[in-house]
């Protein structure tokens, strides 16, 4: 060859890899940039098909998007020439296809088409870390040569990056579309859950809510019955996140619909377990309290299916009696035994507190836990306060103690008897 068309040869091979790279800098659309890079390794390097196949660190595999005359298929990491070149992250030449056993002719036998010829490239991220394998097939004159080979390479380093980058602005780009559902199903959320408790003769009530995640497991709900009744429903699902959060959901809607009948709440609280033990996985549950206020009567009703412990600070002995649960879970077994309704005969500035095990279970870094006690004692230093008040104590309490982040959801509902 003349040193004159040798020279436009180099020039007209650093052009197309120059427009090349231009291309690929115009688009993160990964479907699209495969076929980029597929569509400009046939035309630098004169060859009839190509295939671009992706790393699936996971399954240790080869996976084609981009295969030109083919359709999608999978290769193990530890065969064939396209896994040789990405287990050595070297190019790989075999001018004889069928002699060499690396060769899986199965394709050729499935598709009609006779490979002679192969360059395979692996294709690397900034950091030297294998993202795929381009498999460039029967150059169209002769075998691939050491001019070809040196286009590969530049065109490999080219794509690679550029893949690299398309992964990174759709995983960052998926990241944002999971935070704005996370953040819908927040604010969904928030809503659902009261903001304030309502008012009844006799009662002072305050409740709070707040998640560990952007959404959470636990749930409170107060139900007006009329005649200054009310039903208070409280729980916690088993876990936090999104699962939990669909399931407190449910279950909440299920207790306020039941509850709204003016049915006896143990009688709810079976209903509920039914309705729901067979739409939930078998690795949660629910642990759940009701309580029935009666403003004329000044009674106080529960009923609580393993939600606890419940707190009775009794104000004449300035001490609190720890109350425990009654009866199983929701979401257990779908034939729950009865429950026991518990009735308070409480006393003028008595508390009943009802505070999810993220408060008694908030630990030190050395595994302390804030615990019952603390919580007490928060109860017997401010019992003259509102119930709003005694609430934010706790609240001040627990996070003046912790020296770690909050590790789960907390929700607390006060009730005083004024």
């Amino acid at each position: 060859m003349k040193s004159s068309e040798f020279l436009q040869n180099t020039r007209k091979d650093t052009q197309a890899l120059l427009d090349m790279a231009r291309a690929l800098g115009t688009t993160c659309d990964l479907d699209t940039l495969l076929k980029m890079v597929v569509e400009y390794s046939m035309d630098l390097l004169n060859a009839e098909r190509a295939t671009l196949f992706l790393y699936d660190q996971v399954r240790q595999e080869l996976y084609s998007r981009i295969a030109e005359g083919t359709g999608e298929f999978r290769i193990p990491l530890h065969t064939g020439i396209a896994g040789a070149a990405a287990r050595n992250l070297e190019i790989v030449n075999v001018p004889d296809a069928y002699a060499d056993d690396r060769f899986n002719r199965g394709i050729d036998q499935k598709t009609g088409y006779r490979t002679r010829n192969i360059l395979a490239c692996p294709l690397t991220d900034y950091n030297g870390r294998l993202v795929g394998v381009l498999q460039v097939l029967n150059k169209r004159q002769g075998s691939f040569t050491s001019d070809d080979i040196a286009l590969a390479t530049a065109l490999s380093a080219q794509a690679g990056v550029a893949l690299q980058r398309a992964y990174l602005l759709n995983e960052f780009l998926e990241k944002q579309r999971l935070d704005q559902a996370m953040q819908i199903a927040h604010e969904i959320q928030e809503k659902l859950l009261p903001r304030v408790a309502p008012q009844i003769a006799g009662f002072d009530i305050a409740c709070w809510n707040r998640p560990c995640d952007a959404i959470g497991g636990d749930f409170c709900d107060f139900v007006e019955l009329g005649n200054n009744r009310l039903v208070v429903t409280f729980g916690d699902v088993s876990g936090h996140g999104v699962g939990p959060a669909l399931i407190s959901c449910a279950t909440r809607a299920m207790l306020r619909a039941l509850s709204s009948q003016g049915d006896p709440i143990d009688r709810v609280m079976q209903q509920v377990n039914q309705l729901i033990t067979a739409d939930i996985p078998g690795n949660r549950f629910i642990t759940a309290c009701t309580v029935l206020l009666d403003g004329n009567s000044g009674q106080l009703l529960y009923c609580s299916a393993g939600q606890g412990p419940l707190l009775w600070f009794q104000a004449n002995s300035n001490s609190a009696e720890v109350l425990g649960a009654d009866g199983i879970p929701v979401g257990i077994i779908e034939e729950m035994p009865p429950i026991p309704v518990q009735q308070l005969n409480l006393q003028k500035n008595d508390l009943f507190v009802l505070l999810t095990d993220g408060f008694y279970e908030w630990a030190l870094k050395n595994g302390e836990l804030f615990g019952i006690n603390r919580i007490i004692e928060i109860l017997r230093n401010n019992r003259q306060l509102s119930s709003g008040d005694i609430l934010m104590a706790i609240r001040k309490g627990v996070e003046t103690f912790a020296d770690t982040h909050q590790g789960d959801d907390l929700t607390a509902i006060i009730i005083k008897k004024l």
